[in-house]
């Protein structure tokens, strides 16, 4: 016989209401509520309560506070990961991020679903499938991951975006729902390369 967290680490349908999911996310959310009080020079604490509640090998994650998270333990994290004011992370199933992602000011990852029936959502009953982001992924502010997205490597998603459906490599999406308007191209590396030239000399910096 299979635990509820069993179930909802698998992704099948499970009870919102077990008392194991309710102790594992009462534990949170008081880590969550003492990371959101800390003081900003309190750097370390900060550090040491993103230790203890999400999995991050690197150990350099960045989250502004205010932040909020379902369990934490479902979130792993790559390296230089940067979360604006606001970010939510509904980890009822897996979210998995690689290196260099930033998300701007209230970004969402939703892996939680619910029985578009009534009589079996309203027994608190529900699912959650993962959500995956590649390396080198800028997520605008305002955006929404919805369960069961991929987003692949090298990915700009617009502010204000709902993503409702899987988002190829080197692409830009934008829209309600969420759509590639354009591929990351060469010429876009190299117009970058010289804005950064361009900065640098201004800087006097060789």
């Amino acid at each position: 016989m299979q635990t509820d967290r069993e179930l909802m680490n698998a992704g099948q349908l499970y009870n919102s209401n077990d008392s194991e999911l309710i102790a594992l996310r009462r534990a949170a959310k008081q880590k969550i509520y003492q990371y959101n009080q800390t003081h900003p020079e309190q750097q370390d604490v900060r550090q040491h309560l993103l230790d203890e509640l999400l999995d991050c090998p690197s150990a350099d994650p960045f989250i502004e506070v205010p932040t909020r998270m379902d369990y934490g333990y479902n979130v792993h994290i790559g390296k230089r990961f940067y979360a604006n004011y606001d970010s939510i992370f509904l980890d009822i199933a897996p979210i998995v991020i690689g290196n260099n992602v930033m998300l701007g000011p209230r970004v969402s990852l939703y892996t939680a679903g619910h029985p578009i029936v009534p009589d079996i959502r309203n027994q608190d009953l529900e699912y959650g499938h993962p959500i995956t982001i590649g390396n080198d992924v800028w997520i605008g502010g305002n955006a929404v991951i919805c369960p069961g997205v991929t987003i692949g490597n090298n990915v700009v998603i617009g502010a204000g975006t709902i993503v409702t459906k899987d988002i190829p490599d080197n692409s830009v999406a934008v829209g309600n729902p969420g759509h590639v308007i354009r591929q990351i191209t060469a010429a876009d590396q190299a117009f970058w390369e010289n804005e950064k030239s361009q900065y640098l000399k201004r800087r006097g910096i060789n």
